[in-house]
């Protein structure tokens, strides 16, 4: 063999003009949100139960007096009974309708319900937790270098309120590395119903198993990910205490114990 002949090694297709060479075999990356890209530096039930109490507050000083007392810890309650309803239909059960449906099992009349009022009462039950996030250690650096090599980066999040996780994605400064950004609120579905990614496989024209899923729940991220036939990497910089009923049965094509060992894993993938 000639000393200018290829070794496998070699870029095949280096000399090539860049618009005529071949498609690279990872197109983009879908990101979960929590325990992914970013935590809570507060606990999760302090957060949930200021904000209750706040909104409950303001429900009353709009006229709402004759609430019960407790009202409040129904409120949380309610909020979790519609995170496992939406798990277990893989179907979004949104925190406007939590509210709504709560104030109706308490026979409160739907006449002096106020939409405008309710909206603001929802808003004020998640504010604590707006400014309790906080990016993970290395996430930033993570997606400038994502973004600098070229690839589209989304973020795809199981989270019942839209409109204050797009306030959350821009209070820690995620929105410039990001091409899209989906709540499950917003489309209804979550995951790992296959439905939440079709506007990102739309939008970047891209097959299944050209996308790379990360996230930290084998439940969620990674069987959503094997459901529509992406690459998944698993974190674990949190571990959930579900996923080791899960270990057996979703197994992830790799995983990752720190967000700085992904680059060298994707430029193997491609």
């Amino acid at each position: 063999m000639s000393d200018s002949s290829l070794c496998l090694s070699d870029p095949f297709f280096a000399s090539m003009p860049a618009h005529i060479r071949p498609r690279q075999l990872v197109q983009g990356l879908i990101f979960d949100f929590d325990n992914t890209l970013a935590q809570l530096n507060r606990s999760l039930d302090e957060l949930m139960n200021a904000g209750a109490q706040t909104a409950v507050a303001y429900m009353r000083s709009t006229g709402m007096t004759d609430l019960p007392d407790d009202f409040w810890e129904h409120l949380v309650e309610a909020r979790r009974f519609a995170q496992t309803k939406s798990d277990d239909e893989q179907e979004e059960h949104t925190a406007d309708d939590t509210l709504s449906f709560l104030l109706q099992f308490f026979n409160y009349p739907a006449s002096r319900m106020d939409a405008d009022v309710l909206r603001q009462a929802v808003d004020l039950f998640y504010a604590p937790e707006m400014t309790a996030w906080e990016p993970l250690p290395g996430a930033i650096d993570l997606l400038q270098h994502l973004r600098a090599e070229g690839y589209p980066i989304a973020v795809i999040a199981n989270y019942p309120i839209d409109r204050v996780f797009q306030r959350i994605i821009d209070y820690i400064c995620l929105r410039p590395y990001l091409d899209v950004c989906l709540s499950s609120a917003a489309v209804e579905w979550r995951k790992p119903e296959k439905d939440i990614y079709n506007t990102v496989l739309t939008r970047w024209d891209a097959e299944p198993y050209e996308l790379i899923c990360v996230g930290d729940s084998l439940k969620h991220d990674i069987a959503g990910g094997q459901a529509i036939g992406a690459l998944t990497v698993h974190c674990r910089m949190i571990p959930l205490a579900e996923d080791q009923r899960l270990v057996d049965s979703v197994q992830p094509d790799a995983v990752i114990q720190d967000l700085a060992e992904l680059p060298a894993m994707i430029q193997a993938w491609c």
